[in-house]
């Protein structure tokens, strides 16, 4: 299991992000994090995968742990060793590299053979990427850069997958096949954080959900239940109440609702 616990931030020495953070990731499960724009959810990644140093940011209270084993301490190169990817928001390719040059780059930490293995693997999970493992990666769409980003993250067989907002930016009928691959990935025996706003597609494939605001989790549960939430529904998935701006207030908005009638 992969465990954050209590978990606070700090950035700049001064900025208090993360205000007690706890969530779950189970072996073979998927788990999404929700919450708009601010909330902590690229924060808590970086927390999770070492590179909260490269944006001046420090845990001050809190753990991580990877099977009850603290990996709060280890930097990123460490955290991958010990089995856990991340995809970043943005793809962030190495745009004049090409495909497999971005694929070996993934599998750096990892000896000769299981790169080959890294790469069968890959070029069966995304057949374009197979077609153009010669191209730069620059030139491809956005959807293509996305399969590659990720990839790329599969190359060091990472048993815990991260990624940072993978529908950002795509066209619905790419978003649909991103999602698939995701299912089929965790079928194949990784487990997944997705931290997502498109709440709908996040909760549509994970099993448990957290909903994230201001630092703080502010609801979790069956990915089921969420959705069916009328809370979730109202904010996440574009009904919410004019005026709200944030989660709590479509609650607030709510009971007032209530009150009034």
């Amino acid at each position: 299991m992969l465990a954050v616990e209590n978990l606070e931030v700090v950035y700049e020495g001064v900025i208090l992000v993360l205000k007690g953070v706890s969530l779950k990731v189970g072996e073979g499960q998927i788990v999404a994090l929700l919450g708009a724009n601010g909330a902590g959810k690229t924060t808590v990644l970086r927390a999770i995968t070492g590179l909260l140093d490269v944006h001046r940011g420090e845990i001050t209270q809190g753990t991580v742990t990877l099977d009850g084993a603290p990996i709060h301490h280890l930097d990123a190169s460490a955290t991958v060793a010990a089995g856990i990817g991340q995809v970043m928001e943005g793809r962030r390719v190495f745009a004049e590299f090409t495909v497999e040059e971005n694929l070996r780059v993934g599998g750096h930490t990892v000896d000769r053979g299981r790169v080959a293995a890294g790469l069968e693997r890959v070029y069966g999970l995304f057949p374009v990427l197979a077609e153009r493992r010669g191209q730069v990666a620059g030139y491809l769409s956005g959807g293509e850069q996305q399969m590659l980003a990720i990839g790329r993250a599969l190359m060091a067989s990472p048993r815990y997958l991260l990624l940072d907002e993978p529908s950002l930016g795509l066209a619905p009928r790419m978003l649909g096949q991103i999602r698939e691959l995701l299912v089929e990935i965790n079928a194949q025996g990784t487990s997944v954080l997705l931290v997502e706003q498109n709440a709908n597609m996040a909760l549509s494939i994970a099993e448990h959900g957290y909903v994230l605001e201001t630092g703080k989790v502010v609801m979790d549960g069956p990915a089921e239940a969420l959705r069916g939430d009328k809370d979730v529904r109202e904010f996440y998935l574009g009904l919410r109440e004019e005026g709200a701006v944030d989660f709590r207030q479509v609650k607030h908005y709510r009971r007032r609702k209530r009150w009034l009638s």
